[in-house]
Parts: C-alpha cells; structure tokens; sequence
C-alpha cells in the first residue's frame, strides 16, 4: 500500500528552522519523483521544491538559498530543510509522488494534477 506520511512542522519565530520529513511507505523514493507543495488558506497549493529520479531539485523562487530538499535513502523518505523562515512561508506541507516515473531524470512537474498521492501534511507556522 502506497503511504506517504510527513512530520517536523510546528512553531517558529522568524528567522527560525525547521527540518520536514516525508517517510514513505509502498514504493522505493529513489525510483520516484517527489515534490513538496504548501497550502495557505485561501490560497492555492504551490510547489515549493521538487527533487527528480535524477537527484536534480528545483525550488520556487521565493525559497531558494532558504530551503533544501533530498532524498534520506536508509529511511526511505524526502527531506526539507527550512532555514531563515519567513511569516510569509506559514502553511500546511505536504509531499507527493509524481504519477508515474518519467524517462528523462530531470523531470519534475510543477502542477498538483501530476501526483497521484499525498501525505496529510504538516502545518508549519512561522510567527514572533
């Protein structure tokens, strides 16, 4: 069964760090792509980062040089490293796994319509 649970959000003040994991469960994450996307209320899910078959990542502009992401391969699980966090960054995170493993490494979609399945998400709230 395919699973994918997150874990690490909480309460920072800004300036603060936090550290997400994606463990998954069903399916090797080496073999898959996998994206992080945050969800404001009221807002639209948007990608934050995304890391291909490839080890290539992408980020959304807004957090490049503030957040990392890579694969933990001994814990079958993604990783994002939130740094130097901002109000603006308050949101639920979620992971997910692209639908289907596509043929050129590099690829990583941008658009939620591409993954098929998704953790729960973790709030992460950044506030003084």
């Amino acid at each position: 069964q395919v699973q994918l649970v997150e874990s690490g959000g909480g309460v920072v003040q800004p300036g603060g760090s936090l550290r997400l994991s994606c463990v998954a469960s069903g399916f090797n994450v080496e073999e898959n792509i996998i994206a992080w996307f945050r969800q404001a209320p009221g807002r639209e899910r948007e990608r934050v980062s995304c890391i291909s078959r490839g080890d290539v990542t992408y980020y959304r502009d807004s957090v490049k040089g503030r957040f990392t992401t890579g694969r933990d391969k001994g814990e079958n699980a993604v990783y994002l490293q939130l740094n130097n966090l901002k109000p603006e960054d308050t949101a639920t995170y979620l992971c997910a796994r692209e639908i289907e493993p596509h043929p050129n490494e590099a690829y990583c979609p941008t658009f939620p319509s591409f993954y098929d399945f998704w953790g729960q998400g973790t709030q992460v709230t950044v506030s003084s």
